[in-house]
C-alpha cells in the first residue's frame, strides 16, 4: 500500500477548502495591526527596575509626614528583610502641578511639566515581594522563565511597521546591566524567535556586536540567498515550523539591520538644541546615557519600531543594586535623587520632542518597577519592598492626561480603592493599540496563552 506522506502546507494547497480556512485565519490575524479602535502605534517602556517609592514619587501622603518616627498603627506584612523600623515621613516635597493640580514630588520637575498628559495609577499590586520573580511578572505576566514579554506579544500581534528594524528594541548603555531574572525576560518564549528583544547598546560601537559586514554585500547577499533556499526547503518538509520560519526571517532582518542599525544609532548629527534637551553632553554621565536613549527611543519609534524599553543605570551609592538601581534599602534620600536626576530631564524631554513632532498622540508611553517601597524604614534610611500598594504612570496614545486612578490608605502601604495588577496595565496597553486582550493568543502545551493569562481589565477611566 502507497501512501503520501504530506507536510502541513502541502496539505493546505491540496485541500483548497481548508487553504481557504487557513488564508481567512491569517488575514484575521494581520487584522490586530490595523484595528479601527487603536489609539496608538507603539510603545515606549520606561521601567525603572528595582521599585520607586510610590510616597516619594507620586502618591503625597501627609500623614507620614505628621506620624514620622512612629510605630506603624497597623499589622505590618513580612517584608524582604524583615528589618522594619518606624515611620518614614518623605523627605521629598511635593506640589500641584498644570491645570490638573496632579501632585508629584520635587524629585521629577520635568516630568512634572507635562502633569496634563499623564494618567498616574496609584493603586499598583503585584503577588511578588522579590526582584527577579517581579521582573518576570511585570514583563510578561509569570513570574518564572518560558514566556513571551510583552513586546514580544506586542510584536507578534501587531507584526513590523519596518522591515529593516526589529520590532521590539531593548536599550542599554552606560554599562546598564540587565534586570534580576535576566534576559529570559525579554524573550520571546515560545512565540517565533523573531519577536524576541534585540538588544541595542545605544554608547556602543558598533551598537549591535557584528552589525558592520566583513565582506562586500553582494557577495553576502548571494551567500544568504543560498541559505535560504536551503532552508525554504528544509522548512517545507517540516511543515514549516514556526521556529524554523523564525530563523529564516531573523536572518533577513539581521542582514537589512545592517545599514538601519548604525544609521539610526549615529547621533552626532543632532541639533545642539536637542544635545541641550536631552542632556546628552550634561556633566552628569548616568543622566546623558539614559539622554541617548530617549532620543534613540523616539528615532527607532519614528521609523516603525513597535515596542522600546529603556534600561535605568546603577549609581555606586550603598544599598543601590547594580541591577535595582532603584532598590534603596538604605540612603533612601540620596539614591533616589540620584536616579531621579538620571531619568527626569530626558523623560520630559522625550515627551516634549513627542509632541513636537505629532508623534505623542500614537506613542503610549509606560512608566512602571516592579513593586513599591514600604512607609516605614529599613534599617534607619531606606525602604524595603512594597507590593501591596505602588504607582505607576502612563501618558500619550489616548490617554486621558491630569487624571489619577485608584488610592493607597493614608500612609500609602495597601491599595485602598481600585486595585490595580500588571495584568490590568498589559491589557488597557494592547487596548490602546487596538487589541483586545482576550484574543491575542498563541497555542502552547495544549492551551491558548495570553499576556494577561486569565486575569485582565482595560481600566477605562484613564482613555479618551
Amino acid at each position: 500500500m502507497n501512501i503520501n506522506v504530506y507536510s502541513r502546507r502541502e496539505f493546505f494547497q491540496r485541500t483548497s477548502g481548508i487553504g481557504l480556512t487557513a488564508l481567512a485565519g491569517l488575514m484575521a490575524r494581520e487584522s490586530f495591526a490595523v484595528a479601527p479602535t487603536a489609539k496608538a502605534k507603539n510603545v515606549i517602556f520606561l521601567y525603572m527596575s528595582g521599585g520607586v517609592s510610590q510616597v516619594d514619587s507620586f502618591d503625597p501622603k501627609p500623614k507620614l509626614n505628621e506620624m514620622h518616627g512612629q510605630d506603624m498603627p497597623v499589622p505590618v506584612e513580612r517584608t524582604q528583610f524583615n528589618n522594619n523600623g518606624k515611620i518614614f515621613g518623605s523627605p521629598f516635597k511635593f506640589r500641584r502641578h498644570g491645570e490638573s493640580g496632579l501632585d508629584i514630588s520635587e524629585l521629577f520637575p520635568h516630568i512634572a511639566k507635562h502633569a496634563d498628559d499623564m494618567a498616574v495609577i496609584r493603586s499598583m499590586t503585584t503577588t511578588f515581594n522579590e526582584h527577579a520573580t517581579g521582573n518576570f511578572m511585570a514583563h510578561t505576566g509569570f513570574p518564572f522563565l518560558g514566556h513571551p514579554s510583552a513586546g514580544s506579544w506586542i510584536s507578534y500581534g501587531l507584526g513590523s511597521a519596518n522591515q529593516n528594524l526589529p520590532t521590539y528594541i531593548l536599550l542599554r548603555s552606560g554599562g546598564a546591566e540587565h534586570p534580576l531574572g535576566g534576559n529570559g525576560m525579554f524573550s520571546s518564549g515560545f512565540l517565533p524567535a523573531q519577536h524576541q528583544a534585540s538588544i541595542i547598546k545605544a554608547d556602543a560601537t558598533p551598537p549591535v556586536p557584528n552589525i558592520v559586514p566583513s565582506e562586500a554585500q553582494t557577495l553576502q547577499r548571494s551567500r544568504l540567498d543560498f541559505l535560504k533556499q536551503i532552508d525554504s526547503a528544509f522548512a517545507s518538509r517540516t511543515g514549516h515550523d514556526p521556529q524554523v520560519d523564525a530563523a529564516i526571517k531573523n536572518y533577513e532582518t539581521a542582514f537589512r539591520m545592517q545599514a538601519a542599525v548604525p544609521a539610526i544609532c549615529d547621533i552626532s548629527g543632532e541639533s545642539q538644541a536637542t544635545r541641550e534637551l536631552y542632556g546628552l553632553d550634561d556633566p552628569n554621565e548616568r543622566m546623558a546615557h539614559y539622554g541617548g536613549q530617549a532620543l534613540l527611543a523616539r528615532k527607532l519609534i519614528q521609523q516603525g519600531v513597535r515596542f522600546v524599553e529603556l534600561s535605568c543605570l546603577r549609581e555606586d551609592i550603598k544599598h543601590g543594586g547594580a541591577q535595582s538601581p532603584w532598590d534603596h534599602h538604605g540612603a533612601l534620600e540620596r539614591g533616589h535623587r540620584l536616579l531621579s536626576a538620571q531619568v527626569d530631564k530626558p523623560i520630559g524631554a522625550l515627551i516634549h520632542d513627542l509632541k513636537t513632532l505629532g508623534l505623542f498622540d500614537e506613542t503610549l508611553l509606560v512608566f512602571t518597577g516592579e513593586f513599591g517601597r514600604t512607609p516605614f524604614t529599613q534599617g534607619s534610611d531606606g525602604r524595603d519592598h512594597n507590593p501591596y500598594g505602588f504607582s505607576a504612570w502612563m501618558a500619550g496614545g489616548g490617554i486621558k492626561g491630569g487624571t489619577t486612578y485608584g488610592a493607597t490608605d493614608e500612609l500609602g502601604y495597601h491599595v485602598a480603592d481600585k486595585p490595580a495588577t500588571f495584568y490590568d496595565l498589559w491589557a488597557t496597553v494592547l487596548h490602546q493599540l487596538g487589541i483586545d486582550h482576550e484574543d491575542l493568543t498563541y497555542r502552547y502545551a495544549g492551551r491558548d496563552v495570553r499576556l494577561t493569562d486569565v486575569h485582565g481589565n482595560v481600566i477605562r477611566e484613564i482613555l479618551t
